[in-house]
This record gives structure tokens, sequence and C-alpha cells, in this order.
């Protein structure tokens, strides 16, 4: 495992807020402290460009849909929310990062991440907001390259720095789940390029959920977390700080394991619920309140999984947005208790509509456990 850490913090803060023709401004030109040498990255793709793409993003509807608050995008596969109540979305295949809004202005392209390489199913696979977004203005990111999975930090339009490379990196099952804890702990899900031995091995970074900090530094003996998963598409983290993490397999049920340190998930080991192929492809997960909702790709809804205080179902599966929006993929909570969501329908997989692919913002049903946090 190689680590790199980044030594500067931005001299101004990035967030992006007041008024203008669209609604938002920058309130300043970005002047990041160079993050040092750029990581070792592969070539872009060199495959032609999906002639289904749509050019430009958009913004949902004014008249349209109301859950809609950007379309036009392609395959958006992570999502982080920053403190002004807009979000960030990159891009899987294309390393493009975007800025999307609550009250569906438009999207507004803000970089592209150099060096990421969609083949199989990487590609920028997940975003995080900085716990200190105010005061640095930093994004984290897991990618694949030519030559692994990273986790790499970065202002927006600077350049992107090193956290955390060597994590095995295949054809499939690469993982991408990232996400902060409320302690400042960054949890990584990886996948174990099919490979379950490697899940196994204490030594590898792959099939793990792993615990560093915001430079790429073990919390603890190592930076294994928990070991024995699959392919950990996402992480999320609920009251209690309790940590969920999405398991996705190419065969057999889904799962969603609440995560305890230390323990080997191989085989099935105790998660909280099993997914049904006919209904899976799960790709996020949320907490809000009492339940956990996980967005899936082949079932093309969510579940929202109501869960107790001891970790274990209670009550019944509630599924929504059954067949209205195609392959959902990431699913993201904010202060409001709204459930953020990205559509996966031009991935090569889904059948896209026209102004494909779509961030969504919508309430949960309340019978859902749809409470904010």
């Amino acid at each position: 495992m190689r680590r790199a850490r980044a030594g500067a913090l931005l001299l101004g803060a990035v967030l992006l807020a007041g008024c203008g023709s669209d609604g938002y401004e920058p309130s300043g030109p970005f002047r990041p402290l160079p993050e040092g040498a750029p990581p070792e990255v592969g070539p872009p793709p060199t495959s032609a460009p999906n002639p289904n793409r749509p050019a430009d993003p958009g913004a949902g509807e004014q008249v349209g849909d109301p859950n809609v608050v950007a379309s036009g995008l392609a395959v958006p596969t992570g999502l982080a929310l920053l403190p002004d109540g807009s979000a960030v979305v990159g891009e899987r295949d294309t390393g493009r990062i975007l800025q999307v809004f609550p009250d569906r202005s438009p999207a507004r392209e803000l970089m592209t991440v150099p060096g990421v390489d969609p083949a199989g199913d990487g590609g920028l696979l997940g975003l995080a907001a900085s716990p200190t977004y105010l005061e640095d203005g930093l994004l984290y990111a897991y990618l694949s390259t030519a030559f692994d999975n990273r986790v790499v930090r970065f202002p927006v339009g600077g350049t992107p720095n090193a956290v955390l490379t060597g994590i095995p990196r295949g054809e499939f099952h690469n993982g991408g789940g990232l996400t902060f804890g409320a302690d400042g702990s960054l949890y990584v899900g990886t996948g174990d390029t099919g490979d379950a031995a490697l899940a196994a091995d204490p030594l590898s970074l792959a099939g793990k959920v792993l615990r560093i900090d915001v430079f790429g530094f073990p919390l603890g003996a190592g930076p294994v977390f928990t070991s024995g998963h699959r392919d950990v598409t996402a992480v999320c983290v609920g009251e209690g700080d309790r940590v969920f993490a999405v398991d996705a397999a190419r065969q057999g049920p889904d799962e969603l394991n609440l995560l305890v340190e230390g323990r080997d998930y191989a085989g099935g080991n105790g998660p909280v619920v099993e997914i049904a192929p006919d209904a899976d492809g799960l790709g996020g997960c949320a907490a809000v309140g009492g339940a956990v909702f996980l967005g899936a790709l082949d079932g093309e809804r969510v579940h929202a999984v109501p869960v107790n205080a001891a970790g274990a179902v209670e009550g019944e599966l509630e599924e929504f947005l059954e067949g209205d929006y195609g392959r959902l993929r990431t699913v993201v909570a904010d202060g409001q208790g709204a459930l953020w969501i990205t559509t996966s329908n031009r991935d090569g997989i889904g059948d896209p509509a026209e102004d494909d692919d779509k961030v969504l913002r919508i309430q949960p049903p309340s019978s859902a456990g749809g409470s904010p946090l």
C-alpha cells in the first residue's frame, strides 16, 4: 500500500453561494496552495464517446417533474452534499464533476478529474466532502485508474492528490463506497475484484471496508475495519454513529451489513437483510431516522429497510419509485431528511430516456421511517 500525504490547506474556502442570474455565484476565486504532485494515473480513456450521451447538463424542467433537480447527465455515480444545500455529482465514465441545486437551477460543470479509467465497472465511483469543507474546500473521490483503485482529494478546479493508493483493481467488483463518520474518519468500501481469497487476506485492501484519516493513515493498528466483502458499493452512517455497508455481488443476493470493527463478513455472516437478485443491484445507501434506504440498479427501485437499535430488521421492508426512473444507484440523505438519488440508465445496461441521466431529490414516505436524523 502506498500513501501520500497532502501538506497544505486552502487559503480561502470554496463554498459556492450568493446570487446571480441562475441563483448561485461563487463567493470568490479559488486560491488553493499547491496540493502537491498529481497521482500516478492512467491516460484518459480512448474509447469513443457514447453517441446517446446528452451534450450538456440541464436542470429539471420547472414545469416538469418536481423530483428531478438535474437531467442530461451521463451515469452520475458519486454524490456529496455541500454546506450550502447544493450537491456535487461525479460522472462515472468521464470524471466530470458538476454542481446541482435543490431549487432545480441549471447544473454547473466544475471540473474533470484526470486519469479516470472506466473499463469494466470502474471509473469515478464515490465522492465525499471534507468534514471541514468550509475551511479547506476539499472533495474526496474514489476512482479507478489503469493500475489501481484509489482515493484522491482535491479542491474544485485543483490537482487531485493521492490519499490512499494500491487498492486492487479488476474488471468488476471494484467497490467505491466512500463516506465520513461523525468523528471525521473516512470509510472506504472496496471490492474483491472477483477473487474471494483477496477479501480474506488481511494484507490485501480488496474486499474490505477501510477506515483512515483525511491524510490516508490508518486509524488503529491498520486500515482494515471489516473484511470478507464482495463489492462494497456504498457506506453510510446512521443514528448512534452506526456504520452500514452495501455488499453487492454478480451472483446471489446483495446484502446490507451493520459493520462491527474486526468482523469477517464472508459467506453471508450476519447481514441485516439480503435483497433477492430480481430486485437487487444495490448501489447506494442512506440512513434516515429508523430506516436505511437502498438504491437498486437491476431492481429499479428504492428499498426502505426498518432497522431497530439492535441492528435487526423490525417490521416490513417497503419499496418505492419502482420502475419510475429506471436504474437507481446512489442515495444520500440531506439535513432535511430528503433523499438525493442518481439514475444510471446510460451505463450500457439501462434503457435511457432522452433526458437521462437524472439527479432526484425526494422526501421518502413517512411510513418508511423518513424522518430527519
